[in-house]
């Protein structure tokens, strides 16, 4: 079909607001014409179409197959207008952006480099909210979700950002209470699930550790939740190579066992197809990106690997899992033997 083939616009409006609301009179309210106009426009379009658009006669307004088959494309056509036309309007790199971000990560990653991207973008006001809703997706008032799942979202612009690794983390001031010399140990702390359980038992099963008598529990919404309980010496958490690199960095967390798993899920990027190209959400997912790239990540455990890989071996991994309650950071170099020359002869 050419331009010049086009129905009128007006017409076209008039039969999807009918179409949408099921009534004349509700159509005419949303575009502000009498009743009398609608059904004018309705009986234009069918005329320029040689279709009966709508059935008559029952109390709703019911679509004819032609109808029904033209109703969709009129649909998508306005909200690309309507999407597009607000991109143009929306200034460059300034402006309001939504974005609805994993608890946990919004707490303990995203907010503490919040300054990095005000000063990259000083003109645009964020509007961050707490959530892994996936059905923010859908919604007109978010323009990016940051998401903890499976990435099977449909009908959206997605782009996976981070795997993780998972691992029991704890306070010092809990460590130093209780020890947690081995995985046995942790039938005398309380585990704090940041989920259904799943994930502890993913670890637990790694460490062949499920038959192992368990303490008491805690269930929380998020692994926020978790988190900010185990730096309260509440009980000995999963924390990730994300959001709990910083805490552990500080010391305010101790990975108490030498093994990582795999996360169950990952960490997703998100939005409406119709936003991605807008300059001020593709500014801020560059961003996310490339600060991903920049941060040093400290690897929280070495031989998790090795442990892991000879578990049908003889070495039995409960009883080796066990490592000393320090902060995962790099371990200092041993002074060269030159230096150790130096400091006899000096002694002598």
């Amino acid at each position: 079909m050419t331009l010049g083939r086009l129905p009128p616009l007006n017409p076209l409006r008039a039969f999807e607001a009918t179409a949408r609301h099921g009534s004349v009179t509700a159509a005419a309210r949303e575009l502000n014409v009498t009743h009398g106009a609608i059904s004018h426009q309705i009986k234009a379009l069918e005329a320029i179409l040689d279709v009966q658009l709508f059935e008559r006669g029952a109390q709703r307004l019911k679509l004819t197959p032609q109808g029904a088959l033209l109703l969709p494309t009129v649909s998508r056509a306005f909200e690309d207008i309507a999407s597009t036309t607000a991109l143009i309007k929306r200034p460059t790199t300034s402006g309001e952006l939504t974005v609805t971000c994993v608890p946990a990560l919004l707490s303990l990653w995203l907010i503490p480099r919040m300054n990095q991207f005000t000063e990259q973008y000083p003109d645009i006001r964020l509007t961050l909210i707490a959530s892994n809703d996936s059905d923010n997706l859908r919604s007109a008032d978010v323009d990016v979700c940051v998401l903890y799942g499976h990435g099977n979202w449909t009908d959206c612009w997605i782009r996976l950002w981070t795997t993780l690794k998972l691992f029991p983390v704890a306070s010092p001031t809990l460590l130093n209470m209780r020890p947690l010399r081995s995985v046995r140990d942790l039938r005398n702390h309380v585990l704090l699930h940041g989920d259904d359980g799943r994930e502890w038992n993913t670890w637990l099963a790694a460490a062949d550790a499920t038959e192992h008598a368990r303490g008491a529990q805690h269930f929380m919404s998020d692994a926020r939740l978790s988190t900010e309980a185990a730096l309260y010496g509440q009980g000995v958490a999963l924390g990730d190579t994300i959001t709990a690199s910083n805490l552990i960095a500080k010391g305010e967390l101790i990975v108490p066992f030498d093994l990582t798993v795999p996360a169950n899920n990952a960490f997703y990027v998100a939005c409406r197809n119709e936003v991605r190209n807008a300059p001020i959400v593709k500014v801020f997912i560059d961003w996310l990106f490339a600060s991903l790239e920049t941060d040093t990540i400290t690897e929280p455990q070495t031989s998790a690997r090795r442990i892991i890989r000879r578990r049908n071996g003889k070495v039995s991994a409960p009883e080796r899992l066990a490592s000393p309650p320090i902060a995962p950071t790099t371990r200092p170099k041993r002074p060269d033997r030159s230096q150790k020359r130096r400091v006899k002869i000096d002694i002598r």
